[in-house]
């Protein structure tokens, strides 16, 4: 009789789907505040690389392919898309660009590659780097072939830039800091003119010598209030290094715990007392919300934190008639 050994393993295969609208925009709000993409340079053969060593690190496997969903008007790539495009292992897909600069069929495409992928064998896990919750269709039917779902994010300057569904029905999350997107984008400065060309302006047309002649012997409180006017502008106002304002901080904290208490129910909210210490999911969740309320983030500053939770404790002390401190009893 023939001994059979144990069945061969199942080899592990993934793919990298990433969203660039997701990425881009993400980044760019993190890095440097910015609304457009315009507004900064992306070196996206060096990131697309980064993706993949960081892949190699967290996810057992060969890898596949990396998908590379992005948008163009007409769907005709750009020169830095096209480059993209002949890169080895990496798939450009290509949805189109409207005229508001709205990316259409980008999240069809995605959805349509990993639920193929899925239901071909084709990989047996996926790291999609995305955000938009239309994404949990996908993930559920990739998953019900077997397919593993990491979900990759874009560490955000406050709150969350990742829908709460498609996090809690991914297998795994991860975050990418800020030190890791950053080498890869660079802030798109306008075009300033050149020193020379200001130090050595053309003659005065005839409509500007009278304005040229009434600046020529400037008062001393001109020349003064000028200089001191100026001086503010040459480098950062002190006030930005101040922390958050403790007064709004608990305001956000009295907020959200009144809103829980509204949504999530008495009885819901009454098992986190006695207080003061919050379970590490519900404290992250109290940041999160008091972080969207406030418009910044309070993740540097360990104090206010600590204002937040005691507004967010002394709200719901009030709501259950405790004195602040007090076990239920």
């Amino acid at each position: 009789m023939t001994e059979t050994g144990p069945p061969l393993p199942l080899l592990s295969r993934y793919a990298i789907m990433v969203d660039v609208g997701y990425i881009y925009a993400s980044a760019g709000e993190l890095l440097f505040s910015a609304a457009s993409r315009r507004e900064y340079r992306v070196d996206a053969d060096k990131l697309i690389q980064a993706l993949t060593r960081h892949a190699e690190d967290h996810v057992r496997g060969e890898l596949l392919r990396v998908y590379w969903y992005d948008a163009a008007r007409d769907r005709v790539p750009t020169i830095d898309q096209r480059v993209i495009a002949q890169m080895p292992w990496v798939k450009l897909r290509l949805g189109n660009l409207n005229a508001r600069g709205q990316q259409k069929g980008v999240d069809a495409q995605i959805r349509a590659d990993m639920e193929a992928l899925a239901r071909h064998r084709a990989i047996t896990d996926a790291i999609l780097v995305a955000g938009d919750e239309d994404m949990v269709p996908a993930v559920e039917a990739a998953q019900a072939f077997g397919v593993r779902i990491h979900l990759w994010g874009v560490e955000p300057p406050y709150g969350t830039n990742q829908a709460e569904r498609l996090v809690w029905e991914s297998d795994t999350v991860d975050v990418l800091e800020r030190s890791f997107v950053e080498p890869y984008f660079t802030r798109q400065l306008s075009p300033e003119p050149s020193p020379a060309a200001a130090a050595e302006p053309g003659p005065p047309r005839a409509d500007q010598t009278v304005q040229i002649q009434s600046v020529q012997a400037p008062s001393p409180a001109q020349v003064f209030g000028e200089r001191h006017l100026s001086r503010p502008m040459s480098r950062p106002m002190p006030i930005a290094r101040l922390g958050p304002d403790r007064e709004r901080v608990e305001e956000a904290g009295e907020h959200v715990a009144q809103k829980w208490i509204l949504t999530r129910g008495e009885d819901n909210i009454r098992d986190l007392l006695p207080g003061p210490i919050l379970p590490p999911v519900i404290d992250k969740e109290l940041l999160v919300d008091a972080e969207k309320e406030l418009g910044l983030s309070l993740r540097a500053y360990q104090e206010a934190r600590e204002w937040l939770r005691d507004a967010f404790w002394a709200r719901v002390h009030r709501q259950f008639g405790l004195g602040v401190g007090k076990s239920k009893g």
